[in-house]
């Protein structure tokens, strides 16, 4: 199970929200300093650059390793980690933290959520899909930490545990509504030193 104490003095990512340009396909590149990356893009989007501005007015806790990235009328959300499964647990509470003030949830139930894909773009947005299902259906789940239990990425399936509440708005202020995640650049970078992860979200 990952361990998610957080870790003092982590803020935005700064020269790392600039993201590569996307082709119309799904794919996977080694970029000329050896990093290997994967993106989905839309045709036409070459000169997509990760955003204008980081939109840091809203919830991140101290010790989180994500930020909220500007683009025309939707966001996009990255996060980091040391690990791809790290990545994978923040950026799902960047979702969240979008939502609203993530600090005011506590860690007073649990939900698992299992997802499956055909390759690591599509398990990546099954697996923020069906969060967002549980925050959109009883009980209305909403998670302050997410703990990856099982992380296949031969047969791309993964298991998760949002550690969190029912969403409550006497007790939970109501931010922006997330309308559904959305391939349109999503992008996973993988190097020896960190792993990152773009996604657009619907709002």
């Amino acid at each position: 199970m990952a361990d998610n104490t957080e870790k003092a003095g982590i803020g935005p990512k700064g020269d790392a929200d600039q993201a590569p340009s996307c082709a119309s396909v799904t794919t996977e590149e080694r970029a000329a300093d050896g990093a290997e990356y994967m993106y989905v893009g839309d045709a036409g989007d070459e000169d997509f650059d990760g955003g204008d501005a980081a939109l840091n007015w809203l919830d991140i806790p101290e010790g989180s390793k994500f930020e909220f990235l500007d683009h025309t009328a939707d966001v996009q959300l990255h996060s980091w980690g040391d690990t791809l499964k790290e990545s994978f647990e923040q950026v799902a509470i960047a979702m969240f933290a979008y939502m609203t003030e993530i600090s005011k949830v506590e860690k007073l139930q649990k939900v698992t959520v299992e997802a499956e894909g055909d390759d690591l773009l599509s398990l990546l947005f099954h697996y923020l899909d069906e969060f967002l299902f549980v925050f959109s259906a009883d009980p209305f789940f909403i998670p302050r930490e997410v703990t990856i239990e099982e992380f296949d990425l031969v047969n791309f399936k993964i298991k998760a545990i949002g550690h969190g509440e029912t969403f409550d708005l006497t007790k939970h202020p109501q931010g922006t509504e997330v309308k559904a995640i959305t391939y349109s650049n999503m992008q996973v970078h993988k190097d020896k030193d960190t792993h990152d992860i773009y996604v657009i979200i619907d709002i």
